[in-house]
């Protein structure tokens, strides 16, 4: 395998799939699946889950809510697919642990760094709910300090899209997607990949992000094995798809995916 201890992050939204709100039984099965295959193949996973089929906090103000309450109101959000997702991996014979940014005890264990490398090396999935427990923090940026702090090797930005892209597939038909980019790349071309304190978090800790199509059965399976899926975002990038001209990452040819940069979150 080539990681031993991964960070996956997936998007609430991608829980409803056909539907317009909540959670999707198929698709929830299908991403349980997913991740009982890599956590029996040996990979150690941690999972952080948004919440955005549910409620996302930004949406508190367009109510006319305050946005620290709808924050809090996201987070909650985040705690029930997260019990949605541990529920679906335990059916499936998949040891798990629920942690909390919030203290909600009698759903969930309290955030505790150490209890949570030990619950990974004893081989349970791990599960961060409520991102990191405080208002104006995404869960991209929970996925990343997690990641860090539980000493990850990679984290994987499970999306709808196979990669990050040059433009917007389904208004550029040239578009590009890259199989490989530098963080600092991605800020000067303003690639929408993670929210910036998230991404500026994965960039100072030298933390690689793998962005990739989670709905496609068996890419994460391939991922671990080290099959090329998805785009790498690195330090320094490849060095065999460097320009030799321009010295920038040179993008993959154009994939089947329609969905923009803007959708992957």
């Amino acid at each position: 395998m080539k990681y031993n201890r991964i960070l996956l992050k997936l998007s609430g939204e991608a829980l409803m799939g056909k539907q317009q709100y909540g959670i999707d039984a198929d698709r929830l099965m299908q991403y349980a699946e997913e991740v009982r295959a890599v956590a029996e193949a040996g990979v150690q996973v941690a999972v952080v889950i948004g919440g955005g089929n549910i409620f996302r906090g930004v949406q508190a103000e367009a109510f006319g809510l305050d946005r620290v309450q709808g924050d809090y109101m996201g987070m909650l959000a985040t705690v029930i697919n997260s019990m949605a997702l541990q529920s679906a991996l335990e059916k499936l014979g998949t040891p798990t642990r629920l942690l909390s940014g919030l203290t909600i005890q009698r759903v969930c264990e309290p955030y505790i760094r150490r209890r949570a490398m030990r619950h990974l090396e004893k081989g349970r999935v791990v599960i961060f709910g409520a991102g990191i427990g405080s208002p104006y923090f995404t869960t991209d940026s929970a996925a990343s300090l997690r990641a860090i702090e539980v000493e990850a090797d990679v984290v994987l930005k499970g999306t709808r899209v196979d990669g990050i892209y040059t433009a917007d597939p389904e208004k550029d038909p040239t578009a590009t997607r890259y199989p490989q980019i530098t963080f600092d790349e991605v800020m000067e071309k303003n690639l929408n990949v993670m929210d910036m304190t998230a991404f500026t978090l994965c960039k100072e800790n030298n933390l690689p992000i793998i962005v990739f199509d989670m709905n496609k059965e068996g890419n994460l399976r391939r991922l671990i094995n080290g099959e090329e899926v998805g785009t790498l975002v690195t330090m320094n990038g490849a060095q065999h798809n460097l320009d030799p001209k321009h010295g920038g990452l040179q993008p993959d040819v154009h994939h089947s995916s329609t969905a923009s940069a803007d959708q992957q979150a």
